[in-house]
């Protein structure tokens, strides 16, 4: 999925970054209120991470807009601050999760489907379709009784796809779970990806719906 990071702690920021990225997810990380506002106008997020003290304001401010407008991206929080009272005004003004910081990555990456698994009302982390098995914390993906291995990228194609079994998704969507803001874009990268997965899991088990996207039946 596509993930906002807004982090103003260059170290910190840069650890989730690579972090979330080698789980196979597209980061967009960004150190102020502003600059994560504007992005929030312009891409479609599965997820944000937010840190509440930023350079130029409160954390809670963008959280409450994005609210405010009816924008129900799943929000965790990230903060050093652990008073009760900080928690109770961070899920009271729309947050889905928070993390007190120092955290364990590991445990970052745990809430981080949590939350996504509840957004998307499935009270479980497998997918499971006619043939295939989706384990999303494990990133396994049994086809016919045979695990198949699958890169990050392989991985966030399958993830969006899977999500909505049936459901078209358009080659739009698919670049936005692959490429963070200021990468380069080739014009060929869905095709190819969808051409490995279709090697693995079967080529019949993904649709292509000429001039629109795709799909996993």
């Amino acid at each position: 999925m596509r993930v906002l990071l807004v982090e103003d702690d260059q170290v910190l920021g840069e650890a989730l970054r690579d972090h979330v990225a080698a789980a196979g997810h597209a980061v967009d990380w960004f150190l102020s209120v502003v600059d994560a506002m504007s992005a929030t106008g312009t891409v479609e997020y599965g997820l944000i991470l937010l840190d509440l003290r930023l350079p130029d304001g409160d954390g809670l401010s963008l959280l409450r807009s994005l609210r405010s407008r009816q924008d129900a991206t799943p929000v965790i929080i990230l903060t050093a601050h652990d008073q009760v009272s900080d928690r109770i005004e961070g899920l009271n003004s729309g947050a889905d999760d928070y993390l007190v910081k120092p955290f364990d990555l590991d445990e970052l990456t745990a809430r981080m489907l949590a939350v996504s698994r509840r957004y998307a009302g499935k009270p479980t982390s497998t997918i499971r379709l006619p043939g295939i098995e989706i384990d999303q914390i494990n990133r396994n993906v049994v086809v016919d009784n045979e695990v198949q291995l699958l890169s990050a990228r392989e991985w966030a194609v399958l993830d969006k796809l899977a999500a909505r079994p049936g459901a078209i998704v358009s080659k739009a969507q698919l670049h936005e779970e692959l490429y963070a803001f200021g990468a380069e874009i080739e014009s060929n990268t869905v095709e190819v990806y969808i051409s490995r997965l279709r090697k693995k899991i079967g080529h019949d088990r993904i649709e292509t719906v000429r001039g629109v996207g795709y799909c996993i039946k």
